[in-house]
């Protein structure tokens, strides 16, 4: 009874060590039968809420107009929008759309991106709030 136990244990052990090793891309014939895995490709979104300055909002939307053009002509940018609160003037919210992560990235090392921040910072009240959002579907829930 006892032999049969420890053979059901090492059994039991040896499945279990050569599951983990499955894990692993590839096999240990060496680097050359690697799979790459493909990486998910989700769209993205930024939200970014500014307050303007009450006596600076006319500069702001001028200031604005070249970024929201420029980014709506990158590849990868599907939309990117500037709306204005109806009932308070100086709250603004930036609403961008991306076709992934990389696009993202392309548009933060912009010139016209690099060059907004420091163009608006006598413009706002304070610094903008942003969220950058992986855009929910089926496959990454």
């Amino acid at each position: 009874m006892k032999a049969k136990l420890l053979v059901l244990l090492f059994s039991l052990a040896l499945i279990s060590s050569s599951y983990g090793s499955k894990k692993t891309v590839g096999n240990a014939k060496g680097a050359d039968n690697l799979k790459q895995v493909p990486v998910a490709d989700y769209g993205m979104m930024i939200v970014a809420k500014l307050n303007v300055k009450p006596d600076k909002v006319k500069a702001f939307t001028e200031a604005a107009k070249e970024i929201i053009e420029k980014s709506n002509k990158e590849p990868g940018c599907k939309s990117y929008q500037l709306y204005q609160d109806p009932y308070d003037n100086t709250k603004f919210v930036f609403v961008e759309e991306y076709k992934n992560q990389a696009a993202v990235d392309a548009h933060f090392a912009s010139d016209y991106f690099k060059a907004f921040g420091p163009k608006i910072s006598d413009l706002v009240a304070e610094p903008a709030k942003i969220k950058i959002i992986s855009v929910a579907t089926e496959t990454n829930q």
